[in-house]
């Protein structure tokens, strides 16, 4: 979707205005730097010690430039929906006393995504507690055709968790309640505002894990790595999460009479709670409802709670961070990984030079292996750490002495592991200090997933500042990332349509794992049939007929 200078937001009736200022939106805290570990052959150390910063939390900084509003950036109108009054609001307090924010500094962080690359100027952040409130809340915006943008932790990196106009901003923060954990079948009950990384504290105390870890767990809710389908690190190990959530429910705006729940005479079918809240790994009684929520962005209905399948915890983790002299020797290095580890492979990940250039710059990280143009990072996890270290040395006895890797360093201590995966899960934040980030998700055959970042350098020279690729090779997922001193419509247009062209080329998708949110909803086609947008839309007519929830988002706009 490519910016443009369009009319600007509608002037509120209120008494006050949304001044979405400021605002790096991390949250600080600190790991100790690793000693040397033990050598192993050509294997040293990790050493290095920087602070870690978690995707989207609120701390703000007066130096920030102000973040132009996404209406005036972009070629978008607002549709006819209600604006919110003072009724409104008192009705609002009605349903959920004491937690309507209307604060214009409360809602600054709320109004911006955590990029800065887009603004809205919401007025007024509901916070509830319950299914039950969510219901009454979209009952009565149904009634009064107001629209509402439901977010989590807002970490997402498409436009997704923000509004776009004035919509009402529905958070799920208050609902972080865990309802049940099963310590036999280690299945996990809990409500979407739940932080990622929260529940995997709580999990892991029983020994469990979650099975999905991502950059942003400090700040992102389970409901919202639902509604995106988040993927993450452990998805080469545990898979998506339409294979481990095993339940939910969702509350949608309005389900027509005769396809939800029966309701009382007279009732609108607004509102509707659907639970789906199943905690059976089998459950084969018609159509799995619960997929069409995973991935749907907020778009179809709200997730309030969530049952999940949680692994047991592996009992041995190591990590290996390897350097390699090009693609072909991380292709071949992958190969190798796979035939000799087998079963206690969990992560396989590759960041490029540049990569390893921005974090030590912008994050004062250092190179724990002789500077190469890739580097992996391979994890295992299992139940025996003699089984597994054996495993894993021959695996990398085999490939330096074959010139598949050059360098390497080994890790079995917590804290060591912690700052080996910091080099690849802060590429993001060393990113975001670098300049403008024109960012890409793109699944490609693996055997191709670098040549897009190649053929990028060369298309766009010297106007680029960097063009860096990295990601989880295991999913063939790369993530691309162009960065510029600022904004760019000429550079954007060097980029688009043709990284997405590129992409459907190689039969590949223009969306991994970060989900379309608002910037990506105009070039769905490159990866899905006219027929399947059609249907997709057809299912958003349904259960929301009114398109109340997270307008402007996810399907393309209607002609």
């Amino acid at each position: 979707m490519v910016p443009r200078l369009a009319p600007r937001c509608p002037v509120w009736p209120f008494r006050w205005q949304v001044a979405c200022t400021s605002g790096a939106f991390v949250q600080h805290s600190t790991w100790v730097g690793a000693s040397r570990t033990p050598m192993w052959g050509r294997l040293h150390g990790v050493q290095g010690t920087a602070p870690l910063v978690r995707r989207g939390s609120s701390s703000t900084s007066s130096q920030a430039p102000e973040v132009a509003l996404t209406c005036e950036r972009y070629p978008v109108q607002r549709l006819p929906f209600s604006s919110v009054s003072e009724e409104d609001l008192a009705a609002f307090e009605r349903i959920i006393p004491r937690r309507v924010i209307t604060d214009p500094e409360e809602l600054e962080a709320s109004n911006v995504d955590w990029l800065r690359t887009m603004r809205g100027c919401s007025k007024v952040l509901l916070k509830p507690r319950t299914s039950e409130e969510v219901s009454h809340i979209l009952r009565y915006c149904h009634e009064r055709n107001l629209a509402v943008n439901t977010q989590g932790g807002n970490t997402g990196l498409v436009g997704g968790s923000i509004p776009v106009f004035d919509e009402i901003i529905l958070s799920t923060a208050l609902m972080n309640q865990v309802v049940s954990f099963h310590d036999v079948s280690g299945i996990l009950v809990c409500q979407a505002g739940c932080i990622l990384e929260e529940l995997s504290q709580y999990v892991e105390e029983r020994d469990f894990i979650m099975p999905l870890d991502l950059g942003a767990k400090g700040s992102c809710h389970i409901g919202g790595n639902l509604a995106t389908n988040a993927g993450g690190l452990r998805f080469l190990r545990y898979g998506s999460l339409h294979g481990t959530v095993l339940g939910l429910e969702a509350v949608c705006p309005a389900v027509p009479p005769g396809v939800g729940p029966a309701l009382s005479p007279g009732v609108l079918a607004d509102g509707t709670i659907l639970n789906c809240l199943t905690s059976l790994r089998k459950d084969n009684t018609g159509y799995d409802l619960k997929q069409l929520f995973i991935g749907s962005e907020g778009t179809l209905g709200v997730i309030t709670t969530v049952s999940i399948l949680c692994p047991p915890k592996p009992r041995a983790v190591s990590v290996a961070f390897l350097g390699c002299p090009g693609f072909a020797e991380v292709l071949q290095t992958f190969s190798t990984c796979k035939g000799m580890l087998g079963e206690i492979l969990s992560a396989f990940e590759f960041m490029d030079a540049e990569c390893m250039q921005l974090v030590r710059r912008h994050l004062l990280l250092s190179c724990p292996v002789q500077e190469s143009p890739f580097y992996v990072l391979v994890e295992t996890s299992g139940s025996r750490l003699d089984h597994d270290a054996e495993k894993l040395s021959s695996f990398l006895e085999h490939v330096l002495g074959r010139g598949l890797v050059t360098d390497g360093t080994l890790a079995t201590d917590q804290r060591k592991i912690k700052t080996l995966w910091a080099l690849r899960e802060r590429i993001t934040e060393a990113l975001s200090r670098d300049g403008y980030v024109y960012k890409y998700d793109v699944s490609l055959p693996v055997d191709r997933l670098y040549h897009l970042v190649t053929e990028l350098r060369a298309r766009l020279g010297p106007r680029a500042q960097h063009v860096v690729g990295y990601g989880h090779l295991g999913d063939g997922n790369l993530h691309l990332n162009v960065t510029a001193q600022a904004f760019s419509a000429s550079l954007l247009a060097e980029l688009e349509p043709y990284v997405y062209e590129w992409t459907a080329g190689q039969r590949g998708s223009v969306s991994a794992e970060h989900g379309v949110g608002f910037k990506k909803r105009s070039v769905l086609g490159y990866s899905k049939p006219p027929e399947a947008l059609r249907l997709m839309q057809q299912l958003k007519a349904l259960l929301d007929p009114k398109g109340l929830l997270n307008p402007y988002k996810t399907l393309p706009a209607r002609a």
